[in-house]
């Protein structure tokens, strides 16, 4: 994908974006709602046509070859649905027959565990079950590319570990998936590159460790205290010191930093409770960027 662009009137919904995905990854696209994903999976997936820019999907343009490219795709979308008195075993067959293709539904519903569910009509399933049928329908042609739309929404913590298992069972068998979540440490966990969208542009992307060490802080050592301690920190100390919700953080620059802070938390005399030293998450680099990126639009974050 290469400058994609779409605009809605005068929103431009996907500004100039461009990334590749490599073969047999998992690529995670993440942002805020608003943020462009939605408009940039459905032009990959060829649901939308684009307004600029260069498009590929498995070699061939989505729009245009959207027969050819679906017998190769799995998709779970946003707001997935199905037949209200259809069964999952029932949607499994009906998917197979469309792609032509003979599959074992029982198995692929124990791929996802929703063998319990297999005769429970659709309206009759909880949101959970629901998603996990989108994800087993996805896979009923045995896909080159899937694409994962929010896919573990709703789910319990067992349904969710399931779905990864099989993310990384369609890794290992060298399909690829590009996964959008709002799960940041599914994203952490699952992908092994990511890019950050907001109002429509690629605002960082690359590998995990690309995009800890580019835009994270640094190490920290942090300690529940009152804001005294931080003050007190501040004055004694040339470290950076920040407070927040009853946490004093003090960002290390060097090892040595942290014996130079606990050295002067003692001499303090002021009480603090615990300590701990932590590094940036991808959740904490998402806030930061996207709050950033939001305030220098002009809104409310």
């Amino acid at each position: 994908m290469d400058s994609l662009r779409k605009s809605y009137g005068g929103l431009k919904a996907v500004d100039g974006i461009s990334f590749e995905v490599q073969e047999g990854e998992v690529f995670s696209l993440l942002g805020p709602n608003g943020a462009g994903k939605t408009t940039t999976i459905e032009i990959l997936e060829g649901l939308r046509d684009k307004e600029g820019g260069k498009v590929s999907v498995l070699g061939m343009d989505p729009w245009k070859d959207g027969y050819e490219l679906h017998r190769k795709m799995g998709i779970i979308p946003q707001g997935f649905r199905f037949f209200d008195y259809a069964t999952p075993r029932e949607a499994i067959r009906y998917y197979a027959s469309l792609f032509d293709v003979k599959v074992d539904a029982d198995k692929i519903l124990k791929q996802v565990i929703l063998e319990e569910a297999a005769s429970i009509n659709y309206n009759k399933l909880s949101g959970g079950q629901r998603q996990k049928l989108g994800l087993a329908l996805s896979l009923v042609n045995n896909p080159q590319l899937v694409f994962l739309d929010e896919p573990t929404t709703g789910l319990d913590p067992q349904a969710r570990r399931a779905v990864w298992d099989v993310i990384r069972e369609l890794k290992e068998g060298n399909r690829t998936v590009l996964l959008t979540t709002h799960y940041l440490e599914e994203a952490q966990m699952l992908a092994d590159r990511v890019a950050i969208m907001n109002h429509g542009r690629i605002i960082s992307s690359g590998t995990m460790d690309e995009i800890l060490e580019r835009e994270g802080s640094g190490e920290r050592l942090e300690v529940k205290a009152s804001e005294s301690l931080a003050n007190f920190l501040k004055t004694e100390t040339r470290l950076k010191v920040e407070y927040r919700d009853g946490i004093v953080s003090v960002l290390l620059e060097k090892p040595h930093d942290a014996l130079i802070t606990l050295t002067e938390i003692e001499e303090s005399g002021i009480e603090w409770r615990s300590l701990r030293t932590r590094s940036d998450t991808l959740e904490d680099i998402f806030v930061r960027m996207v709050g950033e990126s939001t305030k220098e639009a002009g809104e409310v974050v």
